[in-house]
């Protein structure tokens, strides 16, 4: 397989075509990510359906394919295209996507007629416009490319000089617009570097999966940042990386076409992040809820064997005591018991009972206090909305005033909620119940 790759290496067309989608990929990676992150997702997917006419009609006009006047003519169309999705949202109870999909029905529709047509006239073989539906790019020749290359690279140089007003733009258009940034013309920009990279992709995925050229990457990047800088980036070299593995994979696997086999390896990708990814990833997230179920199921345990010995029982505790106050499922309980007897908090008597020991003690206290002052908060919210609690481990003794702790412990004593079981020191073995 590899020296097959390698003799097709060597082939100057398979050098063209892997240059250019490696530039479409990077290209639609970049762009991509403003698209995604400004919920623009399908507008990418409308602008391709919508090329199909303009390349048709450019025909029409020209005579003979010509990729720079079929560019041209993807251009136009794509861009009355969005042109006309804003009329209709602007000046209609249509929603967006009702009115994505109705210019992706119309326009796509409008060009298959168009196609057909040409097809008819007997100059369809000649043309080779039916590259443009799913895409061709193994009849990519040097011109092509460099029209492509000259494409791509205007797109990334606009992309990092105005990239401070696109990502502003993007995020807060409020605040760009009170800063005095022309918000009408970088949106306008914006949407002009989607049309050219939809556009340029139109020859080598086709207009059926330009869309995903543009999202996957993007998307695909977002799993493992969150920042916008190291998104683009992470967001072109996946698009770069999707359309060298799918050249590659073009020339070993005869009979199959490039485009499908670039979105192929940017799916793949895409669901290595998904799984994979560090913080987002669904691998990261089982692992991150397996840990919280074992912490949540120790504090449990731990509050329960408190609770006992609040009532006087300090050892001679038993398994079925415990699951009484609070059900544990048996896995976790088993896993409880086996954390806390590590750490020193219970200790496992002869007749298989537990008994809290003074370290188990204190640590129950602090967990206990906690417990009861969150409860305290969650029952008179109103009067403590400054301290913009969550969940119980937001709530830090530490980082409170001292008079809202003590309005807290007040609360505690009106609501006889106050912990009974109360540590002295660390080396006190003989502890007391205190009220």
């Amino acid at each position: 397989m590899i020296e097959s790759i390698l003799l097709q290496l060597q082939n100057p067309n398979t050098q063209w075509v892997l240059l250019g989608t490696m530039l479409l990929g990077i290209t639609s990676g970049v762009v991509g990510s403003f698209t995604l992150l400004r919920k623009q997702s399908l507008i990418g997917d409308a602008m391709a359906h919508a090329a199909l006419p303009g390349v048709c009609i450019a025909f029409l006009i020209y005579g003979s394919k010509s990729l720079i006047w079929f560019l041209v003519g993807a251009a136009i169309a794509a861009l009355i295209s969005s042109f006309i999705i804003q009329m209709i949202i602007n000046h209609s109870r249509i929603k967006e996507d009702s009115a994505l999909g109705i210019i992706i029905s119309v326009f796509f529709g409008f060009g298959i007629v168009l196609l057909t047509y040409i097809q008819h006239n007997g100059s369809g073989n000649q043309s080779g416009l039916d590259d443009f539906i799913f895409g061709q790019a193994a009849s990519m020749v040097g011109a092509d490319v460099q029209l492509i290359s000259i494409i791509s690279f205007i797109l990334l140089v606009i992309t990092a000089i105005f990239y401070k007003e696109f990502k502003l733009l993007t995020f807060d258009p409020q605040f760009a617009k009170g800063l005095g940034i022309p918000v009408s013309f970088f949106n306008g920009l914006l949407l002009m570097l989607i049309v050219c990279s939809v556009v340029i992709g139109l020859q080598t995925v086709g207009v059926v999966l330009m869309a995903a050229m543009l999202i996957t990457p993007a998307i695909s990047a977002r799993y493992w940042t969150d920042k916008l800088s190291y998104m683009i980036i992470i967001s072109g070299l996946i698009g770069g990386l999707s359309g060298v593995a799918g050249t590659l994979l073009s020339t070993i696997m005869k009979g199959m076409a490039t485009g499908p086999l670039i979105i192929i390896a940017a799916t793949i990708m895409f669901l290595l992040s998904l799984i994979f990814a560090p913080n987002r990833g669904l691998l990261a997230k089982a692992v991150k809820q397996i840990s919280l179920r074992k912490k949540t199921a120790v504090d449990q345990v731990l509050l329960s064997i408190y609770d006992i010995a609040e009532g006087g029982n300090l050892r001679g505790i038993t398994d079925e005591e415990i699951l009484q106050k609070r059900k544990v499922p048996l896995r976790l309980f088993q896993h409880s018991n086996n954390e806390l007897n590590k750490k020193g908090f219970i200790k496992k008597e002869e007749n298989n009972t537990w008994m809290l020991t003074d370290k188990g003690i204190e640590a129950g206290y602090e967990l206990v206090l906690r417990q009861r002052l969150f409860e305290m908060y969650l029952m008179h919210e109103m009067e403590f909305a400054h301290l913009e609690l969550k969940t119980r481990d937001d709530l830090n003794l530490q980082n409170i005033s001292k008079e809202t702790k003590e309005q807290l412990l007040k609360l505690l004593r009106t609501h006889n909620r106050s912990p009974l079981l109360i540590p002295r020191s660390a080396n006190i073995s003989n502890r007391r119940l205190m009220v």
